[in-house]
């Protein structure tokens, strides 16, 4: 889905495919068939956005064979899908039974991100459509906080010098531009927008940049406004921002509280939660150490669990959907269009509370999702083209 900013600017508008499950090709593949075109199709659009997610496994192998790369582009046209951004922030092994921790293996620290980064911005540069000269890959902000030593920091500055260098050969090769943005999250290296500019404002800020989860900036209680207009001080581009809701708890130690959220506190994905309190900002690095004690619950929490963006979730219950509505507004309510990439990212539809869901369910809730941030843009003044 593509829109019209009044400034000029074409904003893309996708739905993240990490949410489907898919090691190989043919995975990759069938889930084109099974979920995004009938997700189009619900839409009543000619063309869908995907943000594809690519396993290392696959990566290697389109990056080995030009024939499976055109296989992959055809049957993306056969469908009116249409690929500009690739999530490359997990690796593999994203639909493990827990992957928790493991999904920042490897960081920018090892080689091997590098080398899936690289070989991910080649096979961007095939998927885009012809229309379009320029793409983006978000990942994740340097590694997870523990462990990491200044001899570490500087290695991934390193292997970041590189990926500037090789993004910028490619582009020479392709005549296709690509970016990579390092997306803040909560407990990482950089999870806060002041870490961000810190850490990023050293770097080639040409061809690398900074990708905006509104999920995670609502579990970081940052504010939309600020944050975009810090990241515009410091010249870093937002060069993609993912559509995203966090689980808020409006009263912590509310009566039903506990038994609400134990549903959410699942074994799959990480579930870092915070407590902003009149004199601090207190974390723990998953939810069921949070309601366990590592929280006092005096004060909301935000939990990072993506929700859906449509849905109202039952009492008592919340979602970070006012800061969502303010962050598209920051993004792309004034006069500029702060980026071009726009993805909605509830990989969390696998592992909600509730009934198993099967395909017409999901398809369902993707498409839903996909409406409302269409109605929100337009709302904007922005025109579907």
């Amino acid at each position: 889905m593509r829109f019209l900013h009044s400034d000029g600017t074409l904003v893309h508008l996708a739905y993240c495919t990490n949410m489907h499950m898919a090691e190989d090709l043919d995975g990759v593949v069938t889930q084109l068939a099974r979920y995004a075109e009938p997700v189009r199709e619900r839409l009543g659009t000619d063309r869908l956005g995907l943000g594809l997610w690519l396993a290392a496994p696959v990566v290697a192998e389109l990056a080995a064979d030009s024939g499976a790369l055109r296989w992959l582009r055809s049957e993306l046209d056969q469908r009116g899908l249409e690929v500009v951004t690739l999530n490359a922030f997990p690796y593999a092994g994203f639909h493990a039974a827990s992957t928790k921790k493991t999904v920042y293996k490897p960081d920018w620290a090892d080689l091997s991100r590098l080398e899936y980064t690289l070989d991910c911005a080649r096979i961007l540069t095939a998927l885009l459509p012809d229309d379009v000269v320029r793409g983006s890959i978000s990942t994740l902000p340097f590694g997870w906080r523990a462990d990491w030593t200044p001899e570490r920091g500087d290695q991934a500055r390193r292997n970041l010098d590189a990926l500037a260098d090789g993004l910028a050969a490619l582009e020479v090769e392709t005549g296709r531009t690509v970016r990579v943005a390092l997306e803040p999250e909560p407990g990482c290296v950089v999870e806060y927008i002041a870490q961000a500019v810190e850490h990023l404002r050293s770097l080639d800020t040409e061809r690398l940049g900074v990708c905006l989860d509104i999920c995670h900036l609502s579990v970081a209680f940052e504010d939309p406004q600020e944050a975009v207009a810090a990241l515009e001080n410091a010249d870093l581009s937002i060069v993609k921002t993912q559509v995203s809701c966090a689980l808020e708890v409006p009263e912590p130690s509310g009566p039903g509280v506990q038994s609400a959220l134990s549903g959410f506190a699942e074994p799959r994905f990480l579930h870092q939660t915070k407590e902003l309190t009149s004199s601090a900002l207190l974390s723990c690095d998953d939810l069921p150490d949070a309601m366990a004690g590592g929280l006092p619950g005096a004060d909301p929490w935000r939990v990072h669990f993506h929700v859906p963006l449509h849905a109202d979730l039952p009492a008592p219950l919340s979602s970070t959907r006012p800061v969502l509505l303010a962050a598209l507004d920051a993004l792309f309510g004034g006069p500029t269009a702060r980026t071009e990439h726009a993805e909605v990212e509830t990989y969390t539809w696998p592992v909600l509370p509730g009934a198993e869901r099967g395909d017409t369910e999901l398809i369902a809730g993707v498409a839903g999702e996909l409406a409302w941030t269409r109605d929100a843009l337009e709302s904007l003044g922005l025109k579907e083209v």
